[in-house]
């Protein structure tokens, strides 16, 4: 999901993130952070909802502690009924959305909140719930954070408004005295969850007839093993359409949020992956021709093969991991177009 720097400096020309969009909530939210495995098969990841996700069952009836009115995205009106006792975190979903759940860990996502204090019922920090200020994070990028945040997200469905307790403990000391709360004093949160993206393509499967050209599997979460055959790699650019969306077109002059597979030809080996870190944000104009050419005119929901050839990709010079007058095979998921910008790291 997030817009990270590539380890591997697979497409080192990316988007540079636009972090000028980027925006601190305040200074005492930054206190929140926290201090590639090489993909060569079809390696699933790790158990998050999905089809056994039983949202319902894990809410609380806590809906009387607060009075919140105001429409999902715009900031709420919220009175709170203190002190708040919370032995134990807790949520429960003030209005349900029928929108997307949020099935992955690394699923991204646009999040607006509000904190308050548990004892008086003041506003403690939150985001903007200004569309033009959105930032994509994913549940991921909370529970690393504050894991109670992370558990009431779980499952949540785009449109959906999440009222939750956060205990002291659960909170964190350190969290604590950053917002010059009491050292026993519990947080009370209100989620909105504005927009879900998909966390692969959500499309229709299509009919390739390429011989000689890479096979390509996939785990039930999406993410693709690529199987690259023992002949020659091609010496144009190939391009196959593996599943078709039918979402937006691409424009060569989009950023486009993807989650990604690249793998070496001669090599058959994974140089870089998005899967493990969350989708990545790509500016179709900073890239390699090669990945430019591939995706432009594709839709969103669509997983697109590319074959790039060296004088496309990196050519005599490489590229970190990737070797000099290396052909290059990629697999793309398109999640959608225009994301917002990701919270700073």
């Amino acid at each position: 999901m997030d817009r990270v720097e590539l380890p591997l400096r697979a497409i080192p020309s990316t988007v540079r993130n636009r972090l000028e969009r980027v925006r601190k909530t305040s200074a005492a939210l930054a206190t929140l952070s926290l201090a590639l495995v090489a993909l060569t098969g079809c390696t699933a990841a790790p158990a998050f909802g999905g089809a056994a996700c039983d949202r319902a069952a894990a809410t609380s009836e806590i809906d009387d502690i607060a009075t919140i009115t105001g429409e999902v995205g715009n900031k709420p009106d919220v009175e709170l009924f203190t002190p708040v006792g919370a032995e134990k975190s807790s949520f429960s979903d003030v209005v349900v959305g029928t929108g997307p759940a949020l099935t992955s860990p690394t699923q991204s996502t646009v999040l607006e909140f509000a904190l308050y204090s548990g004892k008086t019922g003041e506003p403690v920090a939150g985001t903007a719930f200004d569309e033009e200020k959105a930032q994509l994070v994913s549940i991921d990028y909370w529970s690393q954070r504050v894991p109670a945040f992370g558990e009431a997200l779980e499952c949540a469905t785009e449109g959906s408004r999440v009222l939750s307790v956060i205990s002291a403990e659960d909170f964190g000391a350190q969290n604590l005295a950053s917002f010059e709360l009491e050292e026993d004093e519990p947080v009370v949160a209100v989620f909105d969850v504005v927009k879900v993206f998909p966390s692969k393509a959500d499309g229709a499967p299509q009919y390739n007839d390429a011989a000689g050209m890479p096979t390509v599997v996939r785990a039930a979460d999406g993410r693709p093993g690529i199987i690259v055959p023992d002949s020659a790699a091609p010496k144009d650019l190939v391009v196959q359409t593996l599943i078709k969306g039918d979402g937006e077109k691409v424009a060569d002059d989009d950023t486009v949020l993807v989650n990604y597979t690249g793998v070496t030809w001669a090599d058959k080996t994974v140089f870089d992956s998005s899967w493990d870190r969350g989708a990545a944000a790509f500016d179709l104009t900073a890239l390699i021709p090669g990945m430019t050419q591939g995706l432009t005119g594709q839709t969103v929901g669509s997983q697109v093969l590319i074959v790039v050839p060296p004088e496309l990709g990196y050519g005599e010079a490489g590229s970190g991991a990737v070797p000099a007058n290396s052909t290059l095979v990629f697999v793309v998921d398109i999640l959608g177009i225009d994301p917002p910008a990701a919270p700073a790291q």
